[in-house]
C-alpha cells in the first residue's frame, strides 16, 4: 500500500477544508503540514480556523502549527494547493522547484502545455506530461491540476458520449454558493435572486474540457474538436452545482442509447472513487442539490431528464467532486501507477 506525506496549501479556506476532511484518515495519505498566510504562521489550525463543513475541526489536526506558503518549512512528499489562483501562479512553482508534487485545484497552470489537466476517469494518459514538463522546466518535481468544478461535472457526462461523434455542447450551469469561496456571495445579491454572470466561469468550462478530451500526441494535447457554448449562473443554494445540457452527436444516439453508456462509464478502482461514477434518475424533478449531492460521498454525479435531442440535467458536488476529491483522486491515481 502506498504511502506519501502530505502538505495541504491554502489550509484554511473551502476547499482546503474539504482536502483535510477527505486526507485527516485516508489509507495512503498522511497529513503533516497545513500552511496559509503569514498571519496564521506559528498557530494552531483549529483556533484559526473557520470550519464550515462539519461539526468540528478534526482532532487529528486541531493543534497542529500551521506553517508559511514556503518550500523550505514544509516536510511532506506531496502537497495539496487550494490556493487561489493569483497566489498559486507565484507559490506553486517555487513548490515544484524544490522536488514536491503539486496537486493544484487552482486554474493558474490547467491550460499550460506541459501540465497535466486530469480527471482519471476521462484522461489518465495525460499524466505522461509530468515527465515532459519535468524536462521541460528542469524541475524535480511537478504541477498537476484537476478542472474547475462545473468542468468536471460537465466532462464526465462528455465522455461517454464521444462514441457517438460529439461535436456541440449548450450548457447552462445553476451553481452553488459555496463555489465562490467564503463568505462568498453578499446575501444582500443572492437572497431572492439568481445571479446570470459568473467573472471567468464561461471560458475555463468552454475551454477546459477541450483539453481533457483530446488526444495526447507526443509532447502536447491535441485538443477536441467541439464547439462548447457555456452561460455560468450563481444560485441560491449552498452546494452541488445543477447544469443543463444539450449535446448534438454525428450518430444521434437515442435516449436508451445514450443511458446505456452512462451507465458502462466505470469507476476507478480507488480509495475515494466512488462505486457507481454516474447515477441515472428515473424522476422527472431530479437530479436535485439537496437530495443528490452526496451521492458517493459526494464523489458521483446525478444525471436525469435525458431526453430526445439529446438533453439531460447532470449534478455534481462542487467542492468534492468538483474540487479537493477530484485532486486527491489525481493523486491516487499517480500513485497507483507509480507516477509520483
Amino acid at each position: 500500500m502506498p504511502h506519501f506525506t502530505v502538505g495541504i496549501l491554502g489550509a484554511t479556506g473551502i476547499v482546503g477544508q474539504r482536502f483535510i476532511e477527505m486526507l485527516v484518515r485516508h489509507p495512503w495519505f498522511e497529513i503533516t503540514a497545513l500552511a496559509a498566510s503569514e498571519t496564521r504562521a506559528g498557530k494552531k489550525y483549529g483556533e484559526q480556523v473557520d470550519w464550515r463543513i462539519g461539526p468540528a475541526v478534526p482532532e487529528e489536526v486541531y493543534n497542529m502549527e500551521m506553517i508559511r506558503l514556503d518550500p523550505e518549512e514544509i516536510k511532506a512528499d506531496l502537497v495539496f494547493s487550494a490556493l487561489p489562483s493569483d497566489v498559486a501562479r507565484e507559490v506553486e512553482p517555487k513548490f515544484a522547484e524544490k522536488g514536491f508534487i503539486v496537486a493544484s485545484n487552482a486554474s493558474a497552470y490547467r491550460m499550460e502545455e506541459d501540465v497535466p489537466l486530469v480527471i482519471p476517469e476521462v484522461n489518465p494518459d495525460h499524466l505522461a506530461l509530468i515527465e515532459i514538463q519535468r524536462e521541460k522546466r528542469g524541475w524535480d518535481g511537478c504541477i498537476i491540476t484537476n478542472p474547475n468544478c462545473s468542468t468536471i461535472i460537465l466532462t464526465l457526462t462528455l465522455k461517454p458520449l464521444m462514441q457517438f461523434g460529439l461535436k456541440r455542447v449548450v450548457v447552462t450551469t445553476m451553481q452553488a454558493l459555496s463555489g465562490a469561496g467564503f463568505p462568498g456571495v453578499p446575501s444582500m445579491s443572492i437572497l431572492d435572486n439568481i445571479i446570470p454572470y459568473i467573472s471567468g466561469e464561461e471560458g475555463k468550462v468552454e475551454n477546459e474540457p477541450l483539453k481533457l478530451l483530446g488526444e495526447l500526441d507526443g509532447d502536447h494535447i491535441r485538443m477536441a474538436d467541439i464547439d462548447i457554448m457555456a452561460t455560468c449562473t450563481r444560485v441560491n443554494v449552498m452546494d452541488g452545482h445543477l447544469e443543463s445540457v444539450l449535446a448534438l452527436m454525428e450518430s444521434n444516439p437515442t435516449v436508451d442509447d445514450v443511458k446505456k453508456a452512462f451507465k458502462k462509464f466505470k469507476a476507478l478502482d480507488l480509495p475515494t472513487s466512488p462505486e457507481e461514477l454516474i447515477i441515472l434518475r428515473d424522476e422527472m424533478d431530479r437530479p436535485q442539490p439537496r437530495l443528490d449531492r452526496e451521492e458517493g460521498k459526494g464523489m458521483s454525479v446525478t444525471v436525469g431528464r435525458i431526453r430526445e435531442g439529446i438533453r439531460y440535467l447532470v449534478l455534481g458536488h462542487n467542492a468534492i467532486r468538483g474540487a479537493a476529491g477530484a485532486s486527491v483522486l489525481n493523486m491516487e491515481l499517480a500513485a497507483k501507477e507509480k507516477l509520483i
